[in-house]
C-alpha cells in the first residue's frame, strides 16, 4: 500500500498551520490535513468542497458521517 509522508508543522503554509494547531489543541487527528498538504492545489480544492459539505450546506452531517464510516470500513480503518 502506498503511503504519503505527513508534512511537519514547519512545512505547512500559514493558513494550514493555523488549522492544524487548532485541531491538535482540540485533540483531533490532523493526519488527513498533513497528507493532503503535500499537494497544495489538491488540498485547496478538497477543502473548498469539504468545508461546506461538512457544515451541512451541501448534504446532511449524518450522511457525511455514514459515508466516512463506510469508506473507513472498506479501507480496513476502524475509526
Amino acid at each position: 500500500m502506498s503511503r504519503l509522508r505527513l508534512k511537519k508543522l514547519d512545512e505547512l503554509d500559514q493558513k494550514t498551520k493555523a488549522v492544524v494547531q487548532k485541531m491538535e489543541l482540540e485533540g483531533k487527528d490532523t493526519s488527513t490535513l498533513r497528507g493532503l498538504a503535500n499537494n497544495q492545489a489538491l488540498f485547496d480544492s478538497y477543502f473548498k468542497f469539504y468545508g461546506p459539505a461538512r457544515e451541512g450546506r451541501a448534504i446532511s452531517a449524518e450522511l457525511i458521517e455514514l459515508v466516512r464510516l463506510r469508506i473507513a470500513r472498506h479501507n480496513d480503518c476502524f475509526t
